[in-house]
């Protein structure tokens, strides 16, 4: 065992105060009175950051959860971001938004919720600070740039540091009817409307497309001539008619140079998507504007049919329509002629109707044949006098229908009704006449006697 005797160091043992001379004790000092003339809830409030309800402030990532994302401004609690706050965007996850640590900025929505808790939107600070930019990209005619977060009625939602805009109409140079493979992708848009007041930003991807193609459209348009023939791919249908795209620019089929026949609606004879033939007519430089024809590019069956026959010949039709000064009666595929009231029959007729009804099939004579004026006038009681039948309808009829001189003596009611139906299918509906000046027929019907000349048709 060792005589030593151990004695406590002086870091086992809390240090002592100190004696004077007079034996007064002084204890060791345990801190600094730093604190000056504060107390100590003045000096705690000093270290905390005001706020007002409005107030831009910046603080740090805390805590992210999915009902809510913490962030420390330096203020006596935690200040609470809610998930509708997080993102211009609906919906989203708030880990795909911010990270524990990461510094962001927000604007002060409430001092204090009924649950005491400062209430901050990260979106608001987004906003305020977008609007200044958008604001002077706007003032500078400029363009913006984002991502397609939302498809709307009517448009899409881009994200530009805010929610603008962009009207369907507005997406491309032509309208757009699927929006949908549009969702995530990047787009370049000008703004055309900036209203803060309303939070209301309207884009145009159009205006930026028509205005970075200016010189490849201004092109394409000084290379086409009126009369040459493209090709094409139909890119919509409206009311009014077709547009088609010829690689570089639409240009619009009107309704009326569809077909050659009457059209009730451009879908019946063009389909989104189609690849046709178009020929040229106008091209306005000045509005940018191409119209094109489709039935320029087929034969004219007025052409044809004239080429066809003549003067004096019978032909198979179907009455389409009753008038008060006749019928119009198909005679070929959208070719009518008009049987006048006078043409109908020997005996004086007062009403079409006494004599035939709609969707009736009968033998007609054409009795004059107008290609420029496009009107043929038939006459149902000539043709009961006999005559030459047309030639596609002759093969149909055996030579006892005949006689020596070619003309038409008699045969079967059907075999005419075969003929149409080969030549025109039986289930083809007739085409609507146009329009005809009816101030004639009246003064025709009016008086008992037989005009001398039949009314003729207009254009079918």
């Amino acid at each position: 065992m060792s005589d030593t005797l151990t004695t406590p160091s002086a870091l086992d043992s809390p240090p002592m105060g100190t004696f004077d001379e007079s034996g007064e004790y002084t204890p060791r000092p345990i801190t600094e009175n730093d604190l000056g003339s504060l107390s100590l809830d003045e000096a705690y409030s000093a270290t905390m950051v005001d706020v007002q309800n409005g107030q831009l402030v910046e603080g740090t990532v805390v805590r992210v959860d999915k009902d809510e994302v913490l962030l420390d401004i330096g203020y006596k609690s935690e200040g609470v971001i809610p998930p509708r706050e997080l993102s211009i965007r609906n919906g989203v996850d708030p880990n795909e938004v911010v990270t524990v640590g990461e510094k962001v900025e927000a604007v002060v929505l409430q001092r204090e919720d009924k649950e005491g808790r400062l209430v901050l939107s990260k979106k608001r600070a987004q906003y305020e600070r977008a609007w200044g930019k958008i604001e002077e990209i706007k003032e500078g005619d400029g363009m913006v740039s984002g991502a397609v977060i939302e498809v709307v009625k009517g448009g899409l939602i881009v994200d530009i540091g805010l929610r603008g805009f962009l009207p369907a109409s507005l997406v491309e140079l032509r309208r757009v009817r699927d929006l949908q493979p549009y969702i995530g992708t990047t787009i370049d848009a000008k703004i055309i409307e900036l209203d803060k007041n309303r939070n209301n930003v309207v884009l145009s991807r159009r205006a930026w497309l028509e205005e970075t193609q200016k010189e490849q459209r201004e092109e394409f348009l000084h290379d086409l001539r009126p009369g040459e023939v493209r090709k094409g791919v139909v890119s919509s249908v409206v009311n009014f008619g077709a547009f088609v795209d010829l690689g570089g620019m639409d240009g619009l089929v009107h309704v009326s140079e569809l077909s050659w026949k009457h059209v009730d609606h451009p879908g019946s004879v063009v389909s989104v998507g189609d690849e046709i033939e178009v020929q040229v007519l106008e091209v306005d430089l000045s509005r940018e504007r191409i119209s094109l024809s489709l039935k320029a590019t087929q034969q004219d069956p007025w052409q044809e049919f004239a080429g066809a026959h003549q003067v004096g010949e019978l032909v198979y039709g179907r009455v389409t329509k009753l008038v008060p000064f006749g019928s119009f009666v198909q005679v070929g595929d959208g070719i009518e002629g008009l049987v006048h009231i006078s043409e109908m029959s020997a005996h004086h007729v007062d009403l079409p109707e006494q004599v035939v009804t709609p969707g009736e099939e009968l033998w007609v004579k054409i009795i004059d044949l107008d290609l420029q004026r496009r009107r043929i006038s038939l006459s149902i009681k000539q043709a009961a006098e006999g005559g030459t039948v047309a030639a596609e309808y002759q093969e149909h009829f055996g030579e006892h229908a005949y006689d020596a001189e070619g003309n038409y003596i008699g045969g079967e009611s059907s075999e005419g009704q075969e003929a149409w139906a080969d030549l025109y299918g039986e289930e083809g509906e007739p085409a609507a006449a146009d329009e005809v000046d009816e101030a004639a027929p009246a003064e025709a019907v009016a008086d008992e006697a037989p005009a001398e000349e039949p009314l003729e048709t207009t254009e079918a």
